[in-house]
């Protein structure tokens, strides 16, 4: 069974900064595009950032690239990211995902389960 379990979500200010962890078990991502995708109120699921593992490929949506950072610990099978400058707009659920299509495809075949993330102006 394939686990993924998210952590370091919270409430933070304008220009702050978090780190998201998702940690994986149960199923072997490296030839595998994983990634961290969020979803608003109101708004459909999209992606973030995506990794393709073996390469250590990281792809990135216009509106987080230079802000955030995703590194994936093949030793501790976690998929990080890590969120600086934060905005009110990055206000949402973020979920980390596994065996996913493409590059930031929001088709993955594993979720977790969501961990908030509230920024405050």
């Amino acid at each position: 069974q394939v686990h993924m379990v998210e952590s370091g979500g919270g409430s933070v200010q304008t220009g702050g900064s978090l780190r998201l962890s998702c940690a994986t078990a149960g199923y072997n991502f490296r030839y595998s595009h994983m990634g961290w995708f969020r979803q608003a109120p109101g708004r459909q699921r999209e992606a973030v950032a995506t990794i393709y593992v073996a390469y250590s490929r990281a792809y990135y949506a216009a509106s987080v690239k230079g802000r955030f950072t995703i590194a994936r610990d093949n030793t501790k099978n976690t998929l990080d990211l890590q969120m600086t400058s934060l905005e009110p707009e990055d206000t949402a659920m973020y979920f980390c995902a596994g065996g996913c299509q493409d590059a930031l495809s929001t088709t993955c075949n594993y979720w977790g389960q969501g961990t908030q993330v509230t920024v405050s102006s």
